[in-house]
């Protein structure tokens, strides 16, 4: 196999820096790098951080019920597998028949709280020591950050969530009312505007996947546009764009390869590791996602399709399709010069190519279900793309023209040296524009887990479904349900959302 380097993160209480010099010694190979307990210094928060890195990882956050919330709703995806798999599953996110108990609903609610009460830990504990060197309030940026992430996911999920802002000591002193919608963005704002002043620029390599201000901003960013809050989301955006820390990869097939975990592209990734013997770094989003078929292409669940829907919004000769798309039965290159099956047990025409796993990984690891792949969260073209759609809706000369040259990085990099794609977009029409970045964000996030909650925060999410043959979407759907576990043990404190 041909000499690789990836970078992982294992956030526990080790950081470690892999190096594959080839199958042949991959599985008798310790991490190199390794980041121990002995090695952080006195009076460092860092274990704990490590520590709520880790529930990032989690079942809730990175797997299954992500994929099902982010993805599964949208018009790029459905449920997927086979017919008689899922079957609940299917009904309730893919034709929106929400139940009060649902399995992976459960879990992405206790996940993210999960994550919510560590990261609060963190805080309350450097709080409670009072330091103020530089290394401890990093690490209560970073607690800070993935309480907002948290947040921002259970806003845009539920819509009024409790806000538990504290360390819990017992289980009781979590069992609160649901706060307004309003407050919990208000605690993201404040949680992001400390993460990107504290977190540094960029980490040393050893630290890589580590949070940085730019993903602070990124974020923040996201949860403006989510408000319609323009300026604040072109200001954050900016502030990514400013630091020059990023940059587009050349190759957009490359991006979503093991070989290009960690690159110039990379502003929010959640950092993977697997082997035989260390299985609990592993990261189970593409395991969810893999190919279901037999024998070599037995990869996994296959659940999280791209449909017809998703392959028709390319452009003619756009090469992001095909880098997107894994095609039943036929060879779809680059790097796939395999056949998937076209099995009609799993009457599937397209696979997520974006999760797609390294036969030679895949043999090294003896897995072949791509628990190393690390999970993109937010890319550079995504913080384009927001900085171009802010611009847009900011308005005025001089935002029209930064706006048609961010989206313009996006689509040139996906058209390269074939002029006769993608042609340049040049109006300056606030109404066209908008249209041409949204169809822009589509095709350059396909099956990154955008798609549901863009077409909901643009109002036009019934009109999109309803045309893709989601036709049960109704407004109402924008949320989901609380799980009724929590409700039930909550006692009554806890309230069902008004609509359900």
């Amino acid at each position: 196999m041909k000499s690789e380097l990836i970078n992982k993160i294992s956030v526990l209480t080790v950081f470690s820096l892999l190096v594959l010099s080839g199958c042949s010694d991959f599985l008798d190979r310790e991490p190199l790098g390794r980041y121990v307990e002995k090695d952080i210094p006195a009076g460092s928060f860092d274990s704990q951080v490590f520590g709520v890195y880790a529930k990032m990882r989690s079942f809730g956050v990175s797997a299954m019920p992500y994929l099902a919330i982010h993805n599964f709703r949208s018009d790029d995806a459905d449920k997927g597998s086979s017919t008689t798999d899922g079957v609940a599953q299917e009904s309730f996110y893919d034709n929106f028949q929400y139940t009060q108990d649902e399995w992976l609903l459960n879990s992405y609610w206790s996940d993210h709280y999960a994550l919510i009460i560590a990261a609060n830990a963190v805080i309350s504990d450097i709080d409670s020591v009072g330091s103020a060197d530089a290394g401890t309030l990093v690490n209560k940026a970073e607690a800070k950050f993935m309480r907002a992430y948290a947040y921002f996911n259970l806003a845009r999920t539920y819509g009024d969530v409790p806000k538990i802002d504290f360390k819990v000591r017992e289980s009781a002193e979590a069992n609160i009312p649901k706060s307004p919608v309003n407050e919990i963005f208000a605690l993201i704002d404040a949680d992001l505007t400390e993460a990107s002043a504290l977190l540094p620029v960029s980490w040393d390599s050893k630290y890589i996947g580590r949070l940085t201000s730019g993903a602070a901003y990124a974020l923040h960013a996201k949860t403006h546009l989510w408000r319609k809050n323009w300026p604040a989301a072109l200001a954050a955006a900016k502030q990514v764009i400013s630091s020059a820390k990023y940059s587009l990869v050349s190759d957009y097939s490359s991006i979503f390869r093991e070989t290009g975990e960690n690159n110039s592209e990379s502003v929010f990734e959640l950092q993977a590791f697997y082997s035989i013997t260390q299985t609990s770094l592993g990261i189970e989003n593409a395991m969810h996602q893999g190919v279901r078929g037999s024998g070599a292409w037995d990869l996994g669940w296959g659940w999280n399709t791209p449909n017809k829907s998703l392959a028709d919004a390319f452009e003619k000769g756009d090469p992001r399709k095909d880098a997107t798309l894994l095609y039943s039965g036929q060879v779809n290159t680059p790097y796939n010069e395999n056949v998937p099956p076209a099995t009609t047990s799993i009457p599937r025409a397209y696979w997520n190519k974006k999760t797609y796993t390294n036969p030679a990984t895949r043999e090294a690891t003896a897995s072949r279900f791509g628990q190393w792949m690390n999970v993109r969260i937010i890319r550079y073209a995504d913080v384009l793309l927001m900085a171009a759609e802010a611009a847009n809706e900011v308005g005025g000369e001089q935002n029209i023209t930064d706006a048609l040259a961010w989206l313009e990085m996006v689509r040139g990099r996906a058209r390269g040296t074939n002029a006769a794609i993608l042609p340049k977009i040049v109006t300056r029409n606030q109404a066209q524009l908008r249209e041409a970045i949204r169809k822009e964000r589509r095709v350059e996030l396909g099956m990154e887990n955008e798609r549901f909650f863009d077409i909901v925060r643009w109002g036009i999410a019934a009109d999109v479904l309803h045309a893709a043959g989601k036709n049960l979407y109704q407004n109402r759907n924008r949320y989901l349900p609380i799980p009724r576990p929590e409700i039930d043990k909550s006692g009554g404190v806890l309230v069902q959302n008004p609509e359900y």
